[in-house]
């Protein structure tokens, strides 16, 4: 028998990988190029050639034992972490040094970290609605209590004056997604401040430290010269997780790392205990090649040009249709207004002609679905006519 909390985790199990399997069963059946798959963000863009170069040549180059060991530290290679740190400065005019980074297995890996570090039971972490599914799970597993704060599906910005109602004192923390998944959208500047001063008074009115976390791994995938603000240069308290899937094309490599600066509340507790949760949840340290290899790709260049050819094409092609979606800024989805108010519904109608999309309550959004465009242009191109059959039961 498995225990109580995992059959609800089972019977949540994520749509978002279901419809995945779903679209290999299909693809099996009526060829891969016959099915519309959009259910994952998974990467179509090969990693870049640096990426190949640096396998070849710290495998040519380094001691075998000490690159496939462990690392002295669970937070991972000294040198690695220093030079993110220094990336990081260069980049965003901050002041990291190495011992403010910690490698990670992937984005995820860093926020169950994070999580384990700092939830108690019963305490509460915030978010902002349409989030990434896996939150709820990721909270649930430290006896965390999820709070959604409803979606504007005008602007998709957070709802402030909500979120302000719903910070109590046992908020432990905030995580926000931005550019966010699976929306596009990129949080202003102006909601980024008026975010961090209604946290900062918060902290004060209750005498505690709440924590920003901020999940990045769309960071360097936006568009039309769209920045994204730095969150640790607006509030002391914020953690960053960050992971390479998405800008190197390498999620299967689970690599990324999480940023604790010196000025968020008893960093140098966070660090330490974040240092330990690394190893007792059985990550023990992030995989030694991939640490090396994203250090020596540091100042890679992401080429979104294939993404936002697909963006143009799904978004434009979709209007056309019929059907409402706001223009993602950044990251790789299009977040479409379903023509009925059942959105499950929808994505079985449009099973009908081999699309694969992602219902919005599997992000707490009801009444919209996800498209992931990181997939082949032809696959964008090929499925607008089932799109234009479909649109025919609609509109």
């Amino acid at each position: 028998m498995i225990a109580d909390k995992m059959k609800g985790m089972v019977a949540n199990s994520s749509a978002i990988r279901a419809m995945f399997e779903e679209g290999t069963r299909m693809a099996e059946l009526y060829g891969a190029e016959n099915v519309y798959d959009f259910s994952l963000g998974n990467p179509n863009v090969p990693a870049p050639a640096s990426v190949k170069r640096a396998i070849i040549e710290l495998l040519d180059e380094e001691d075998p034992v000490v690159l496939h060991g462990y690392t002295n530290s669970n937070s991972g290679y000294a040198d690695v972490r220093q030079t993110v740190a220094d990336s990081l400065n260069r980049r965003f005019g901050t002041s990291f040094e190495g011992k403010n980074i910690i490698m990670t297995v992937g984005a995820a890996g860093g926020l169950n970290v994070i999580l384990k570090t700092l939830l108690n039971p019963g305490d509460e972490v915030i978010t902002f609605a349409p989030y990434f599914g896996e939150y709820r799970s990721y909270v649930n597993n430290y006896d965390g209590v999820l709070v959604e704060v409803s979606p504007d599906t005008a602007t998709f910005q957070p709802r402030l004056t909500e979120f302000e109602a719903k910070i109590t004192p046992r908020t432990r923390a905030v995580i926000v997604n931005t550019p966010n998944n699976p929306t596009g959208v990129v949080y202003s500047e102006d909601t980024i401040k008026r975010l961090a001063a209604i946290m900062d008074a918060k902290q004060r009115e209750y005498g505690t430290d709440i924590y920003l976390i901020s999940d990045e791994p769309y960071r360097e995938l936006v568009y039309d010269g769209v920045e994204v603000p730095y969150l640790t240069k607006y509030y002391d308290n914020t953690i960053v997780g960050y992971s390479y899937s998405k800008s190197l094309s390498l999620p299967g490599e689970r690599i990324g790392y999480l940023v604790i600066p010196d000025e968020a509340a008893d960093s140098e507790t966070v660090l330490l205990a974040a240092n330990v949760a690394t190893r007792i949840l059985g990550f023990v340290n992030a995989p030694t090649l991939q640490q090396k290899v994203v250090a020596k790709c540091i100042d890679e260049e992401t080429d979104i040009s294939f993404y936002d050819r697909n963006r143009e094409t799904l978004y434009n092609g979709l209007k056309e249709c019929g059907f409402t979606c706001i223009k993602p800024e950044g990251a790789f989805y299009l977040f479409v207004k379903s023509p009925v108010e059942d959105e499950k519904a929808f994505c079985a109608a449009a099973k009908k002609y081999h699309i694969l999309m992602v219902p919005g309550s599997s992000f707490a959004c009801p009444g919209y679905v996800r498209l992931a465009y990181c997939v082949a242009h032809e696959t964008i191109v090929n499925s607008l006519p089932k799109f234009r059959e479909l649109a025919k039961e609609y509109f």
